[in-house]
């Protein structure tokens, strides 16, 4: 009798220790998202899941912009849909362009005068420009400064033109990169309700989370 007794006894004990434990599992390895979805649900409020569709990333874009602005600048600014930054593209470049050409023809003018002079002859159009015959009225020295400061204004604005192109490829390049960052849930912050329990007295606690993503 004693030993059925004694059993039986470890038998219980045995049955209680495991439904002990299912119980403490099944609280570890519940949500507190969920439980308090339950809750709320419960009580008439609804509860609206959001749901993330992640965007296709093209990784051929980045290149194709800055190869369609080195053709043509202002086209990958075009492709990317930046439509407003063709127009700035256009006129920095073109009036890079416009100073350019202007410094080099007048410097080709002071020059060519300049190198007839060196040679002898007196037919140049700054030699006798107010058509008085009393020798020249743009020296040779000025005509060398003169042609000299327009050389450096050409160079610099080549300079600058470059630059504006080089700028152009480089904007539609990264603009394009831009276009595709952060197109992913896993990028992003967000507020979540938890729930856990007090492990003295076993109450559930309610509050709100910021999680961060990354």
């Amino acid at each position: 009798m004693s030993r059925a007794f004694l059993f039986f006894s470890i038998l219980i004990c045995i049955a209680g220790q495991g439904i002990s434990q299912v119980e403490n599992d099944s609280l570890l390895t519940k949500n507190p998202a969920d439980s308090l979805k339950t809750d709320l649900k419960q009580k008439g409020i609804v509860v609206e899941e959001v749901t993330f569709v992640q965007k296709e990333i093209n990784p051929l874009a980045p290149s194709k912009a800055a190869f369609y602005s080195a053709i043509f600048p202002g086209l990958g600014q075009i492709y990317n849909k930046r439509y407003w930054k063709a127009p700035i593209v256009w006129g920095a470049i073109g009036v890079g362009v416009y100073n350019y050409s202007i410094n080099n023809t007048d410097y080709n003018r002071f020059r060519d005068a300049f190198k007839r002079r060196r040679a002898g002859f007196t037919d140049d159009e700054f030699f006798d420009i107010n058509n008085d015959n009393t020798g020249p009225d743009v020296s040779d020295t000025a005509l060398q400064d003169a042609q000299e400061n327009l050389q450096r204004n050409r160079d610099l604005w080549l300079v600058i033109t470059i630059g504006f192109y080089a700028l152009n490829i480089i904007d539609a390049n990264v603009d394009a990169h831009l276009k595709q960052y952060n197109v992913s849930e896993k990028l992003a912050y967000s507020f979540k309700p938890y729930m856990d329990l007090n492990e003295v007295t076993g109450d559930p606690n309610f509050g709100m989370a910021l999680v961060f993503k990354f």
